[in-house]
């Protein structure tokens, strides 16, 4: 949800138009977890002083709770969930994209880090799944972002309001992936050992690797995409020239 005005047509040059999380969601996140962590510990407070006056066997780091005298035992653990709270709420404060869209360049930004695509870059933008992909004029992929993203239709208006090439089917080369198959003929050494790298990688659950291999076989003239842990390539325009 953003906080900004609904685009109802044209934007004017020169006006942005910001689609992120607003101001009254971020405020319950951060109000919200911290409670919620807070009244989940009071209920593990409670649980334990019952099965200790209940004298049921007591996990052993549970069992530390009925040593502490009270109310310091209560308060403390109320601090521990109110402070994990904050910690959840803080993950999904990363984890927040927020889109800016103007007639000159987009910008993604996630978490800390932030792309910049100038508009006569782009040659496609969709939603895939839970990710917004930007396509180059080559039928690259310049970016593939994921994280918590805002609505899609007002991912969509933001871009359409603009004039950006956006398909609202989708990837406009959808048809064109293959599953990567290991030595497979129509690819060549290079990439068959980026793809394996990369196929390790997401078993294990790496996403730094993932992603900067994802980098790696676009300068092979590589686009590919995820789905169940397999790997699905196609060629861009480019590379087929």
């Amino acid at each position: 949800m953003s906080g900004d005005p609904r685009p109802t047509g044209p934007v004017p040059i020169g006006t942005a138009t910001v689609v992120g999380p607003g101001g009254l969601v971020r405020a319950l996140v951060w109000i919200t977890f911290p409670l919620l962590g807070a009244a989940a510990a009071a209920l593990v407070k409670v649980a334990v002083s019952w099965a200790a006056w209940a004298e049921l066997p007591i996990p052993g780091l549970a069992r530390l709770l009925t040593r502490f005298p009270e109310p310091q035992a209560t308060f403390g653990v109320l601090a521990i969930g109110f402070v994990l709270g904050l910690i959840v709420a803080g993950m999904a404060e990363r984890d927040y994209v927020t889109i800016s869209v103007d007639h000159n360049e987009v910008t993604l930004r996630h978490g800390q880090t932030s792309h910049t695509f100038a508009r006569t870059s782009i040659g496609a933008v969709f939603v895939d799944a839970k990710e917004v992909v930007l396509l180059g004029r080559g039928t690259e992929e310049l970016i593939r972002q994921r994280g918590d993203l805002p609505n899609v239709r007002r991912i969509e208006e933001a871009f359409v309001a603009h004039g950006y090439p956006w398909r609202t089917g989708g990837d406009p080369y959808g048809g064109e992936y293959r599953r990567w198959v290991d030595d497979a003929p129509e690819l060549p050494a290079a990439a068959h050992a980026v793809l394996r790298a990369r196929d390790r990688a997401l078993r294990a659950g790496d996403q730094a690797d993932v992603t900067e291999l994802r980098t790696e076989l676009g300068r092979l003239g590589l686009v590919v995409r995820d789905q169940n842990k397999r790997q699905y390539w196609r060629r861009t325009q480019r590379a087929r020239r």
